[in-house]
């Protein structure tokens, strides 16, 4: 199901154009006198009546609802689907009308209505589009229909063939007009009516402009296959902001933006980079080339005798330019040695082929760097990995078949080319890997010595508590001498005395968690704002692994680092669960459902956690703010989360085990969950809706070849033959935190410490 928002200053010729094609059936009204009886001219007279009791402009809403193709619904269900979509998108108390129409192959109904109240107060409009997803992704599974895919190139209903209008239906023609206008106008920044009238060419709509006593007019209409045109309209009465002075503005806007030079820029870099490459290039074969090697959307203009003699790039920011308009030696005609060919060849001994390979090359150790399941130091792997290795890794790549397919060379050639290249810049990649390792392992020694002394109290456990801060940076100390956790190949003096205790206990440390680490202790050391820190998600997670170390930190540091890790983690959180997210009250229940809470201080709405050691809040955005107070269900929503978090500290989830346990189910990580879950029973903290929705994205699989890969006694103990009901899945969990928390082997699990239980990790 596709569902559909667009908003007017008035309604009247809204309803005429529901209410007017062939063939359509009012399915029910709510909120009138009568759900089925009620009389149009009344009901238009009472949207008329609200929306003039409000200046927006957007009075009015018209929503329509789009089954997939060859799906089917009855009049009473897709009543019913309409009335429960109305409801999530709080226009419970509204008076609306539901009209199905049957003009096209995908079964659609319409629904108008105001988003003015009786009051005089307009319903709150902030992320209808994310609450209209969210509830559209429900009412799919509720009402057994196919899934709206995700991408939205491919959710956009098909254009309508021209010849379905009728050229006397002057409203049907408008409003087909205005949203083919609206989209295009979104979709590009369009400069002038000459460039608009290209765009409109593929749907068919001609644009005629008049210049009248220094005013520019502008009129629509419509060339249909049967060779006739309907009449054109005026831009002004297709919508206002379609008229010629409104374009105009718009046009303008667009010039003079401060980002065309900066695109016109980055185009010419682009497109003179790619020249580079060719020692001849035919013009039919730029489309492709532009897009395999710069992601550009390249079109080719022809002249009267089918030859190329321009290109358009359709950009990214959605400025159309052509060739001349980026840089005036762009263009074909401009560049003859290179386009008057009839072969397409690569320049082999060309300095930019030379830095394309050196690319590939370095994108080739990344990869295979982390690809590996030890690590050692980057330098020390480029030393270790030999060319065949890099290059089956290159050929992988998009950007290596580019080159290789317009090199037009055999293996043994193109082999000698890489070897060529390799050794130089592998010498010079190690160089720059080892003198960076080095700088980053003085940078770690003098940020121990600086938070030994500022950032922890002076405890007894002081040894253990500077081991910990050694630990959680990825290095390791032994006499006077600084080394990586990982490698001995460098070596910084650095005087910490005797005061040291390293245990070995999970002696492993993530390597994301130590770079996150060490970015929010030197943030907190020098005083940085969150913006210079950017604190990440997984800082939320930093006292979970290293529980001694944020233990004893002092307190005005901790209670920063808590609103810092709090602040990052919401950001995330608010992401993750917006597709799923109905109301205000979806928004809340959620986050109790994580363990966080919602409480108002001097008039301002603020998120707090069960996880911090201090009680910090952080306040909501404005915007956010007003939306959950414009809800009548906030009192309520507020009330309950009492309830709902006491639940999660009676079964034991108010620890960030749990919360972790969701956040790598959140990531796609089913596996790892699933063998906390099953061996030690962790349960994600997450919404029943995500769990829900992860459990049909192959979470209950994951659960099932984890549980069927134990002793067979154990696993009927552990999930009591129903592993796959939701109810067993939220069961309770009694672990407490304690020392480095054994779940990172692999970044995120170890699955070492089941070895002696039958365990296998490719079960």
């Amino acid at each position: 199901m596709i569902a559909r928002l667009l908003y007017r200053n008035k309604v009247q010729g809204v309803l005429k154009y529901v209410l007017g094609k062939p063939d359509s059936n009012i399915l029910g009204f709510h909120n009138t006198y009568s759900d089925t009886e009620t009389n149009l001219k009344v009901f238009e007279q009472v949207l008329v009546f609200l929306g003039f009791r409000h200046a927006s402009e957007k009075r009015y809403i018209h929503a329509t609802l789009n089954l997939p193709r060859g799906e089917h619904l009855d009049d009473t269900k897709f009543l019913a689907l309409s009335k429960a979509y109305m409801e999530y998108m709080g226009y419970g108390e509204q008076p609306y009308i539901v009209v199905r129409h049957h003009d096209t192959e995908h079964e659609h109904v319409h629904i108008v209505s105001s988003t003015i109240r009786e009051d005089c107060s307009q319903i709150n409009l902030s992320f209808d589009y994310r609450r209209s997803m969210a509830a559209q992704k429900h009412l799919e599974k509720q009402f057994g229909l196919s899934p709206s895919p995700e991408k939205r190139t491919v959710r956009e209903l098909p254009i309508l063939e021209t010849s379905q209008f009728n050229p006397q239906d002057g409203n049907g023609v408008r409003f087909y007009m205005q949203d083919i206008l609206n989209n295009t106008l979104q979709k590009h920044k369009v400069r002038s009516f000459d460039e608009l009238a290209k765009l409109l060419e593929k749907y068919h709509i001609q644009l005629k402009v008049v210049e009248r006593s220094s005013r520019v007019g502008v009129a629509y209409g419509i060339a249909t296959k049967e060779g006739y045109r309907s009449r054109f309209i005026g831009g002004y009465t297709v919508h206002p902001q379609f008229s010629g002075p409104k374009l105009q503005q718009v046009f303008e806007r667009n010039q003079q933006s401060a980002l065309l030079p900066m695109v016109r820029k980055r185009l010419k870099k682009q497109i003179q980079t790619t020249y580079k490459l060719f020692r001849t290039l035919r013009p039919e074969h730029l489309p492709d080339i532009l897009g395999s090697h710069q992601k550009l959307d390249c079109r080719l203009s022809y002249n009267d005798q089918g030859q190329v003699v321009d290109f358009t790039i359709y950009d990214k920011s959605g400025y159309v330019l052509r060739s001349d308009e980026i840089a005036s030696d762009l263009g074909i005609h401009e560049n003859p040695e290179l386009f008057q060919a009839e072969h397409t060849q690569m320049y082999m001994d060309s300095r930019q082929l030379e830095l394309e390979f050196q690319r590939c090359l370095r994108e080739a150790y990344q990869k295979t760097y982390r690809d590996l399941r030890y690590r050692p130091l980057f330098s020390e792997h480029i030393l270790s990995t030999p060319l065949d290795v890099l290059v089956r890794e290159m050929m992988k790549s998009e950007r290596f078949l580019f080159l290789a397919k317009y090199l037009h060379t055999d293996n043994q050639t193109l082999w000698k080319v890489i070897d060529s290249y390799y050794h130089p810049f592998s010498d010079k990649l190690c160089t720059s890997a080892y003198n960076k390792e080095k700088q980053e392992l003085q940078k770690k020694a003098d940020l121990i010595q600086q938070a030994r002394d500022v950032l922890f109290t002076s405890t007894q456990g002081q040894r253990e508590v500077l081991g910990a801060l050694v630990k959680s940076l990825g290095v390791r100390y032994d006499k006077g001498m600084l080394t990586y956790a990982n490698s001995k190949l460098h070596q910084g003096p650095v005087d910490l005395g005797s005061n040291l205790l390293q245990t070995s206990v999970n002696p492993y440390t993530p390597p994301d968690f130590a770079r996150e680490n060490e970015k929010l202790l030197e943030g907190l050391l020098h005083d940085k704002s969150a913006k210079e820190i950017k604190p990440s998600t997984t800082a939320l997670f930093l006292p979970m692994v290293f529980p001694k170390l944020y233990n004893a930190m002092a307190p005005t540091f901790r209670e920063r680092f808590d609103t810092l890790a709090l602040q990052a983690y919401h950001w995330y959180a608010e992401r993750m669960q917006a597709p799923f997210e109905k109301s205000p009250r979806d928004y809340i229940a959620f986050f109790n459902a994580r363990g966080f809470y919602f409480e108002e201080q001097e008039g301002k709405l603020r998120v707090g956690s069960l996880y911090s050691k201090y009680k910090v809040t952080v306040v909501l955005s404005i915007k956010m703010q007003d939306y959950l107070q414009s809800s009548p269900e906030l009192p309520n929503a507020m009330a309950t989360q009492p309830l709902i978090l006491n639940h999660m500290i009676a079964q034991g989830r108010d620890n960030l085990k749990s919360l972790w346990m969701g956040h790598l189910m959140e990531s796609g990580y089913y596996k790892q969950v699933a063998y906390s879950y099953v061996l030690d029973r962790i349960t994600p903290n997450l919404p029943l809706e995500l769990v829900e929705h992860h459990m049909a994205n192959g979470f209950k699989e994951a659960l099932v070849a984890v549980a069927t890969g134990r002793d067979r006694r154990a696993q009927a103990n552990t999930l009591q033959a129903d592993y796959n009901a939701l109810d067993t899945l939220l069961g309770p969990t009694t672990y407490k935190e304690e020392e480095s928390y054994n779940g990172f082997k692999d970044e995120f699990t170890d699955y070492s410490k089941y070895k002696d239980r039958g365990l296998s990790m490719w079960s």
